[in-house]
């Protein structure tokens, strides 16, 4: 598994997710930065309301513009940069965290699958999954299937277990589990993947908790469809300038109007199996 240190991805790097999908960095952020980001995520985790998992803090920008203190990061751009090129939208982010002993399961899938009506093409965007806790296996971290963003084929059925965060996942017939890494993190850590690759986490049944802040991106040549699912999403232009014709929101704004359109948790935004 490769992990990277410096701000510049050397060739090696850069063919290794290239050709496995992704990437582990021992440091993204500066340890003030960091500590910041960790005690703004625990004021945002405690007021959420009882009825709300801790699972579903998806994409807190559009009510928090204080998060574009670190979705904006010059450090966090300039990574992204090496791997999509110097023209950066902020597609989502997500605070993604498991709580001790009933923290759900993500099935096996590929980011791009969702994301097939909001962006195109899909496969074109990146994750940043930054650690705030320890991720390890006994906390239900990430599983990569290395290089099965090559592998543009892929079959969807319902989910067949209680406790997931999606309703559809990856046929088991295209899934060897013999192949998997557990992407194991520290604090501080962070792992980058690319949209088609085939990922998952077992759920959190262990004592301590697991969470995550997700930063996700593409290239603004990726075009966003505003016109059929801009009432429920936005995206940001980041740096440079736009190459699609897309609509960027305003990062010093709050969109609650758009949340209340989204519903709760990681609904898929578009329409569930077109054609089915």
């Amino acid at each position: 598994m490769a992990r990277t240190l410096g701000k510049t991805l050397s060739s090696q790097e850069l063919d290794f997710y290239r050709d496995s999908g992704y990437l582990i960095r021992d440091r993204l952020l500066g340890p003030d930065k960091f500590e910041a980001l960790g005690e703004h995520f625990e004021g945002k985790l405690a007021s959420l309301s009882p009825e709300e998992r801790p699972e579903d803090m998806d994409v807190p920008h559009f009510t928090d513009p204080e998060l574009f203190r670190w979705l904006f990061d010059e450090d966090v751009l300039d990574l992204v940069a090496q791997i999509i090129g110097p023209d950066i939208a902020l597609f989502s982010s997500h605070f993604f965290c498991k709580p001790p002993r009933d923290g759900k399961s993500v099935p096996w899938h590929q980011d791009a699958y969702y994301w097939r009506e909001t962006i195109n093409p899909s496969t074109e965007a990146i994750t940043i999954w930054l650690a705030i806790d320890p991720s390890t296996r006994e906390n239900g971290c990430m599983r990569v299937i290395p290089g099965s963003h090559l592998t543009r084929e892929a079959r969807y059925r319902d989910v067949t277990r209680a406790g997931s965060v999606f309703d559809e996942e990856l046929d088991a017939a295209q899934v060897d589990e013999s192949r998997a890494v557990p992407v194991e993190l520290l604090p501080g850590q962070a792992s980058i993947h690319a949209a088609g690759l085939v990922h998952g986490s077992e759920a959190n049944l262990s004592s301590s908790r697991r969470c995550g802040f997700t930063m996700r991106y593409i290239s603004t040549e990726v075009r966003f469809n505003h016109e059929g699912l801009g009432h429920k999403h936005q995206i940001y232009l980041a740096r440079g300038v736009d190459r699609a014709g897309n609509v960027y929101a305003d990062p010093t704004r709050s969109y609650p109007e758009v949340i209340g359109n989204r519903g709760r948790g990681q609904s898929y935004l578009g329409t569930r199996r077109p054609g089915a």
